[in-house]
């Protein structure tokens, strides 16, 4: 039924509607979710794990502490319970708690139901404006959460400061009947956290010596990083046995799973999508490297490699094709390995670095990771290229063409911004790559994509030589550059350029 033509109190009596809790409002709505297989939007690898806890605290009423790492979706989750609310719910018109007009809370809002009787107007209010949200810093005060006497409010209403009138409500009272959250809680100073305890059990709140008794119905919920236990701050104990269920996020656990994160969250335009081809193993690629940095010696595992991080290597990877089909203008081109590392400032402000790796330093370390994940992405495609099977079959086989290139002397150079014309004549004429490269599904449509990897991925297993030059690449003989130069010798010409 329609009820958002019903304008007064006397019509909605008249209608039949009853007022729920914004927590029996949401375990309802879930009941029939569940009952028909439905699930909260865009929450992804969180199916038999986070989902399921977080369903049976909303089932059971709870208030709800999200507990993880950067970058694990827990505001996200936060904000998605808001399609749980129904689409609209009436409120006392005029009112600033989104009062109900069977149950007002306020003096004043009393007053006027007692003195209006059914003639009390009512407004709709939509669920996504149901919704507050405050982001935890060291200055939050509780004026701010809960409230304050407002000199000018009692001067306009005539009124003294000891009236409740008087009183400007804060964040919290505003979120009457709807959802509340507060991100980073252990950065709320402890004093203003136990200030939350009677709103959140006995539902007194206390404004400059007013004992004001506020029915408030609000679903809670709460994240913090576990890291801010130590390094910022902590959740007051009393506080969290106040919160009833506390659920920990995680990352993805898989490489598709990753993926399908970042495919969901990565901005690209329309010409973007239209110019430039990533194919699905640079995708995996990209992923690869957030799962290497989270076993990363050099990043500190505690702090956490955000999925930010895969978003905007991916966006900035396919940036960089861009611009270089704008320069030769093309009207098609395909994102090459060489694009990652152009994309590696997307990586950098990311991780947090341990001693060792502040040693290293932050670019060598970037780097590092993007070698470890083409090696392993590499093997997905290629017999391992460096082994022997227990039958004798020598996997090192095939790359004997290559590698003989290599070893007479010869090195190929590859700039960042060659043409995809030239890029592929000049690799295909490198004896034995093509026919590498060739082997799989999709090179038509990358070549020159496949014909890079092939030669990267042989210099992260150690079969030829792989140098940074100012403009990109350089691939030679393994045993000769070994004797001659450090691998990583012309990387700052490189960054600079």
């Amino acid at each position: 039924m329609d009820y958002t033509s019903i304008k007064t109190l006397g019509q909605l009596k008249a209608s039949g509607y009853t007022t729920k809790s914004v927590k029996d409002e949401i375990r309802t709505n879930l009941i029939s979710w569940i009952r028909e297989g439905k699930s909260l939007p865009g929450i992804l690898g969180y199916d038999n794990s986070v989902i399921p806890q977080l369903e049976s605290a909303l089932l059971a009423k709870h208030n709800i502490l999200f507990l993880g790492l950067r970058g694990q979706a827990k505001t996200r989750i936060a904000r998605s319970i808001t399609q749980l609310m129904d689409e609209q719910i009436p409120v006392i018109e005029g009112s600033s708690l989104r009062e109900d007009p069977f149950n007002p809370i306020t003096k004043e809002n009393i007053d006027r139901a007692e003195k209006l009787g059914d003639d009390l107007p009512v407004v709709w209010q939509r669920r996504h404006d149901r919704y507050g949200e405050k982001l935890a810093t060291p200055d939050v005060s509780i004026a701010d959460l809960i409230g304050d006497l407002d000199p000018i409010k009692a001067s306009n209403l005539g009124v003294s400061f000891d009236d409740p009138q008087a009183i400007h409500f804060g964040l919290i009272p505003r979120a009457h009947r709807g959802i509340f959250v507060i991100n980073e809680l252990p950065d709320l100073q402890p004093r203003i956290q136990v200030g939350l305890f009677n709103i959140l059990q006995e539902e007194d709140v206390q404004i400059r010596g007013f004992n004001l008794r506020l029915p408030l119905d609000i679903l809670f919920v709460f994240t913090a990083n576990p890291e801010d236990y130590t390094n910022r701050g902590s959740i007051v104990t009393p506080l969290k046995d106040r919160i009833e269920s506390q659920i920990v996020t995680h990352y993805p656990k898989s490489i598709a799973m990753g993926r399908a994160i970042t495919d969901q969250e990565v901005r690209l335009s329309e010409e973007q999508k239209k110019q430039v081809y990533m194919p699905d193993t640079m995708k995996n690629l990209i992923e690869r490297i957030a799962f290497v940095a989270r076993d990363s010696e050099f990043i500190d595992e505690k702090s956490g490699v955000s999925a930010r991080l895969t978003i905007a290597m991916r966006e900035l990877t396919i940036a960089a094709a861009e611009r270089r089909a704008l320069q030769y203008k093309s009207s098609h081109t395909a994102c090459r390995i060489q694009d990652i590392y152009t994309a590696l400032p997307a990586m950098l402000g990311k991780v947090e670095l341990v001693y060792e790796g502040e040693q290293e330093g932050a670019q060598a370390v970037a780097l590092k990771l993007v070698s470890e994940a083409i090696r392993l992405e590499f093997m997905e495609h290629f017999e391992l290229p460096n082994k022997t099977s227990a039958d004798g079959k020598n996997y090192h086989k095939q790359f004997n063409e290559v590698v003989q290139f290599f070893s007479d002397g010869k090195e190929i150079e590859l700039p960042r911004n060659i043409s995809d014309k030239d890029l592929q004549s000049a690799l295909e004429e490198l004896v034995g790559l093509l026919e590498i490269a060739s082997t799989v599904e999709d090179y038509d449509k990358a070549p020159t994509f496949w014909l890079e990897f092939v030669l990267h991925g042989m210099a992260e297993h150690s079969l030829i030589s792989k140098d940074f030059m100012a403009e990109g690449h350089v691939f030679g003989d393994l045993l000769q550059d070994m004797l001659s130069q450090n691998p990583l010798e012309g990387f700052e010409d490189y960054e600079e350029e």
